[in-house]
């Protein structure tokens, strides 16, 4: 059995309940409206093919399309991504702007998260590119250039409160990921480690380097260490270093993602905020914890 999810952004809500009583009529099933007028979902409809259905008669609306099992729909451990992700930037760049250089290395990063370079040559070129950058102005972009992603502390307090085990996993640097995975709440943060001289940066990053291969294990770690079944896990990240967890985990999510993981992801959410992962689940609106 399924559920088809259709979700709007909160913050924009575009969600006719005309239109979802259209789908409904269409593809049969049982409606439920999470969030009226933000997210409704329709359990299993008896279309065939409900996700082209849905897709058709909503045309240009932004709105998300989802179909997920209704079996292991609350998930009990959330793996994310940081940057693009957690937060609304991506923290390499901004240091770099810092500097002065911030056009070359987000051309850089771009790529990297497309999939088109090596990722941890590339990351290991672009933190060369900041030797010399001082601790004091590092803090200085995480407190004034960084932003959380809107619903990313919704969705780990709420998971949180119902019992999951949250991690934050991350291609970026541990004085970012510590940080913000305390401010948002998560249980635990991996992520790669800038090296000083002092308290200067000396353009090099400790070894081993979280990548795709890491964010993975770090995913089936978690899963025999709380003895979580993968069915009843959830990840969500954008770019191509987080597509080999998106694809293991019970319920892998691209989020606002580069192409390539888009076109790969079982779900993907490209209008919505991070709330729309809880809908995903079958949390109403009335059990978000914000």
């Amino acid at each position: 059995m399924s559920v088809l999810c259709l979700i709007a952004n909160p913050a924009d809500p575009m969600f006719d309940p005309a239109l979802a009583a259209a789908i409904h009529r269409e593809i049969g099933g049982e409606i439920n409206w999470l969030n009226h007028g933000v997210a409704c979902e329709i359990i299993s409809p008896k279309s065939g093919v409900p996700i082209d259905v849905a897709r058709e008669l909503i045309g240009s609306a932004p709105i998300d399309v989802a179909l997920v099992p209704l079996a292991n729909r609350r998930k009990k451990l959330l793996i994310a991504d940081m940057d693009s992700t957690m937060i609304n930037q991506e923290c390499i760049d901004e240091l770099a702007d810092a500097v002065g250089i911030k056009a070359e290395v987000a051309a850089i990063t771009a790529r990297a998260m497309n999939g088109e370079l090596d990722f941890e040559q590339a990351l290991r070129t672009r933190v060369a590119l900041l030797k010399g950058l001082n601790r004091a102005a590092i803090e200085e972009v995480r407190r004034e250039k960084i932003t959380l992603a809107p619903g990313g502390r919704a969705l780990v307090q709420t998971m949180s409160a119902y019992g999951a085990y949250t991690s934050l996993v991350s291609g970026g640097f541990t004085i970012f990921a510590d940080y913000f995975a305390k401010r948002i709440g998560f249980d635990e943060a991996m992520a790669n480690t800038l090296e000083f001289d002092g308290d200067v940066l000396t353009g090099t990053v400790a070894s081993p380097i979280v990548d795709k291969d890491a964010k993975l294990l770090r995913l089936e770690a978690l899963s025999l260490e709380k003895a979580i079944p993968i069915a009843e896990t959830l990840a969500v990240g954008d770019g191509a270093n987080d597509l080999p967890m998106i694809r293991a985990a019970g319920l892998g999510v691209a989020l606002h993602a580069k192409p390539v993981v888009a076109a790969e992801a079982r779900v993907r959410i490209d209008h919505s905020d991070l709330t729309a992962l809880l809908y995903l689940q079958g949390y109403s609106d009335e059990d978000i914890v914000r």
